[in-house]
């Protein structure tokens, strides 16, 4: 099972990428934790990305490509792997498909998590993460709206979208996710 996570800042994105990623035993590929693990790694690349992160602006599509590139190439994301936090743009979710066709893969399934604009400010001012200042918020909020929309079109006209309400119990965002993914 290949599968992307979907949705604007404070959505559910990381939650039900983790629970996806035990359900369906597959690892869990969060370009948090990969621009993260960048950053601290004090190389050429990082020291590029670190001001974008900052400011809670998009890495440059070339940059985040290379990162997911050399992350999917690994041996343990062969059989599968849930992907969340990235693409962020169309010409992301392009250019992983033309990464994933040279690895022989292809995303099963892109899914949605549709919450207000409300809900995402909310959610993510609400947590204690150093970036979710409230400025930043907002600016990852707008650039969702702005940038990351048409990717729904994308996968909506390659038949891979699901889109599933966010604003429900976790239990029940996943709930509905396994039955629509289950469903013969």
């Amino acid at each position: 099972m290949r599968l992307v996570i979907l949705g604007g800042s404070g959505s559910g994105k990381s939650t039900q990428a983790h629970r996806l990623s035990k359900h369906f035993e597959v690892p869990l590929v969060s370009v948090g934790e990969i621009l993260r693990s960048a950053i601290a790694s004090v190389t050429d690349k990082s020291r590029f990305a670190h001001p974008y992160v900052d400011l809670g602006e998009l890495v440059p599509d070339e940059m985040m490509i290379e990162f997911i590139g050399e992350r999917l190439k690994q041996p343990d994301v062969a059989d599968g792997w849930v992907l969340e936090g990235y693409p962020r743009t169309a010409f992301q979710a392009e250019e992983l498909d033309f990464l994933l066709d040279g690895l022989g893969q292809k995303v099963d399934w892109a899914i949605y998590l549709q919450v207000s604009q409300a809900v995402m400010v909310n959610r993510s001012v609400g947590r204690s993460v150093p970036d979710d200042l409230s400025e930043i918020v907002q600016n990852r909020v707008e650039l969702f709206y702005d940038r990351t929309v048409p990717i729904l079109e994308y996968y909506d006209r390659r038949r891979r979208l699901l889109t599933i309400n966010g604003d429900q119990l976790p239990e029940m965002v996943q709930h509905n996710i396994v039955s629509l993914l289950c469903k013969p």
